[in-house]
């Protein structure tokens, strides 16, 4: 069960003596492979523009896509300065493109166009709310945008400000705190005359408070947040014509106020809405269809069900040449593919399939005979580019070499960026077309790490208990002595929708895992059940019982690590972060004495202080599920702690309440349990900035002190 099975292995520069530094390690990004940035396709597929950094001075560049002749055109700050009259830029703004010759950009109440050959400005409207911070229509009509009560728009030189002073009430803003994909509130129509948007009455819903230190005396920012079996905030979807002065209609949905309002998308006449309803169970999922225009229930086009649940994160695509189809992702065959149906709710074919999943849609071919994914074919820890047969779903592999590839297509995927890297290749940049022929090599990047002292890293799979391969990664320390004995520190999340192990440079690690080799440590990280990106069973095997299945895969991989001569068995540390600090404290009070020493950052300690949307999805409701509470329930297991345990939190974390952790010290207290604890009064969930090097510190000098 704990054979190892050895995939990968990256050596890299022994011969330098140049060590890393805490900062370097964690602020150093000059120490990643360089690449695109900012790269964008233009209109047409024929040109795409990069953001270009050059002795420190940035300019936007364009390069025409033609052999041999293929022009680049470079537009610095000072020619875009040099085109506005009364307006100045302190920085080179981000290229909004509106067609291959013209991009628009915001200059304070302004947004003007930039033509790239005349190098002149044109002005498209100069009333931009100063409260907003503007998504602009890819026309160039207008812009749409949230307000600190609110959103306000411009359509074609009409704008409004929608707002509301009730209290509880939030307009044009993510919703179901941003689970199921949601990750804004603001969906303007195809031609960007309408605007559907959610509106969320969280008056119901309890308020936490989030306390500012700082003030004296302190004072505090109360947050609505909707705990496991409590009361959930209520949210409709409305539409409003830009074009016209009447009030926004509201999409007539029906059933439990409780409800999640998922995925909306218009089709493309734009007469209607697709809206994926999901109950507050989380196990059924309808996919409704309404009026637009008067907000009336038109028809369910399809249902979903599961006895776990279901997780719709995708809105529907409807075909370029077809506007009577649509794509809709589905997990329900135990991995995420692709379905095609009609807009009646027809179900037409599976388009992919197989025992593997897609994890991102490109588009299809000009003449609509193929379509592309990025997805696992080949491998869980690779991601590759595919070409789908449209008719009879055979796949191809366009990219090919095993490694990470990240494509961005162009409109028609008849051309491709494709950024590169595997544990051997820092990165490379290439274009390739439909076919996956190669067409340039833009970028290959040198090793940033060529002249540092690293440690070798490992990619390899364990035979878990319940049958699954589990992928691990290991670096060894600098100078690494087979003969030595080394201590260990295993980095971990082992939660839904992250899979730390993967084919890419480092393996998906960062440099903090090399600054601990070059201290002497080896560090370890295992995907186990609950991680992502393998299917369905292998994610939800998890339901009703967070921590318990993972915990036995993390164990897989304790146990190999203690069979290598090299590990010092009696030196064994664990650390994660969010569901990590969570696995990490389960780690060290359900299974005392395996760690020596643990950091648990901003850790969900207990489940029913989570949100609702995440926690019931995994674990139902605590009505529902007492047991599975009461196990994943750290407080439940306080007085089990052996070895030394650092809690950190953030003061302001709006994610896990900081609460979790007061309560498990208290805990502690009560119990007459030491534990060491830290607070970043001014952080939320994770703790950014310059602020981060001395969380890294802290958390090394843990490990240095007590491995």
């Amino acid at each position: 069960m704990l054979f190892g099975l050895l995939l990968v292995t990256s050596l890299i520069s022994f011969s330098q003596d140049k060590l890393l530094t805490i900062k370097d390690a964690i602020t150093g990004y000059h120490l990643y492979p360089k690449g695109l940035y900012d790269a964008q396709w233009l209109p047409g597929g024929q040109w795409f523009s990069q953001l270009q950094i050059t002795d420190g001075k940035r300019t936007i560049e364009v390069q025409e896509i033609a052999i041999h002749s293929g022009r680049t055109i470079s537009i610095s700050l000072e020619d875009i300065n040099a085109a506005l009259s009364e307006d100045t830029l302190s920085r080179l703004p981000h290229a909004s493109w509106i067609s291959q010759r013209e991009f628009q950009f915001v200059v304070g109440s302004k947004i003007f166009a930039y033509h790239i050959e005349d190098k002149k400005s044109r002005l498209i409207t100069s009333k931009v709310n100063e409260r907003v911070t503007p998504q602009l229509f890819s026309d160039g009509t207008g812009y749409v945008g949230e307000t600190p009560n609110g959103l306000a728009y411009e359509y074609n030189g009409t704008g409004k400000e929608i707002s509301s002073d009730e209290p509880g009430i939030v307009i044009g803003k993510t919703v179901h705190r941003s689970e199921f994909g949601i990750t804004h509130g603001l969906y303007p129509s195809p031609s960007n005359s309408k605007l559907a948007y959610y509106e969320m009455d969280e008056s119901m819903v309890t308020e936490y408070p989030l306390y500012k230190l700082a003030d004296t005396p302190a004072t505090m920012n109360m947050l609505r947040y909707p705990t496991a079996g409590g009361k959930s905030h209520h949210v409709v979807v409305k539409v409003k014509n830009l074009k016209g002065s009447e009030e926004a209609i509201t999409i007539k949905t029906t059933g439990d106020k409780e409800q999640y309002l998922t995925n909306v998308s218009w089709t493309p006449d734009e007469k209607y809405i697709l809206i994926a309803i999901v109950n507050r169970g989380q196990n059924h999922m309808w996919l409704n269809k309404y009026d637009a225009k008067t907000g009336e229930f038109v028809k369910t086009l399809f249902e979903e069900t599961n006895d776990r649940y279901v997780e719709p994160e995708h809105h529907a695509i409807f075909l370029k040449n077809d506007s009577s189809r649509f794509i809709w992702w589905s997990e329900r065959d135990g991995y995420n593919h692709l379905y095609l149906y009609d807009t009646e709710g027809t179900l037409i074919r599976q388009l992919t399939k197989g025992k593997w999943i897609v994890t991102q849609y490109h588009g299809m071919s000009k003449d609509g005979s193929k379509l592309y994914v990025t997805g696992t074919k080949d491998s869980p820890l690779d991601r590759h580019l595919y070409c789908v047969d449209f008719e009879n779903g055979k796949t191809k592999n366009l990219t090919r070499t095993p490694g990470y590839h990240n494509l961005k297509a162009n409109e028609d995927c008849s051309l491709f960026l494709d950024d590169y890297s595997s544990p051997t290749v820092p990165k490379e940049v290439r274009m390739i077309d439909g076919d996956g022929n190669l067409k340039e090599i833009l970028i290959t990047a040198s090793n940033p790490l060529k002249d540092y002292k690293l440690g070798e890293m490992e990619i390899g799979k364990l035979k878990g208990k319940g049958g699954d391969d589990l992928y691990y990664r290991v670096f060894k320390p600098i100078d690494f002595d087979p003969n030595k004995k080394y201590p260990v520190v295993v980095y971990l999340y082992n939660g839904p929708h992250l899979q730390l192990v993967t084919n890419r440079w480092l393996g998906g690690a960062n440099l903090w895992y090399q600054y601990m080799a070059q201290k002497g440590f080896v560090v370890f990280s295992i995907d186990g059940r609950g991680s992502a990106d393998r299917g369905f069973e292998f994610e939800s095997t998890i339901h009703r019982n967070c921590g318990t299945k993972e915990m036995e895969d993390q164990l897989t991989g304790v146990e190999w690590l203690k069979k290598q001569k090299w590990v010092d068995a009696n030196r064994l540390g664990i650390h994660g972060w969010s569901y990590g600090g969570f696995m990490t404290t389960s780690m060290m009070t359900r299974n005392p004495g395996v760690f020596k020493a643990g950091v648990a950052g901003g850790p969900v300690i207990d489940w029913t202080l989570y949100e609702i949307m995440y926690t019931e999805r995994y674990m139902d409701t605590p009505q529902e599920n007492p047991e599975g509470y009461a196990t994943a329930n750290l407080k439940n297991h306080v007085e089990n702690l052996e070895g030394k345990l650092l809690m950190i939190h953030g003061g302001l974390d709006n994610v896990v309440l900081w609460q979790h952790s007061l309560q498990y010290l208290e805990t502690a207290v009560s119990k007459g349990v030491q534990l060491d604890y830290f607070v970043y009064p001014k952080h939320e969930h994770n703790v950014r900035g310059k602020d981060r090097v001395h969380l890294y510190e802290k958390v090394s000098n843990y490990f240095f002190d007590n491995l």
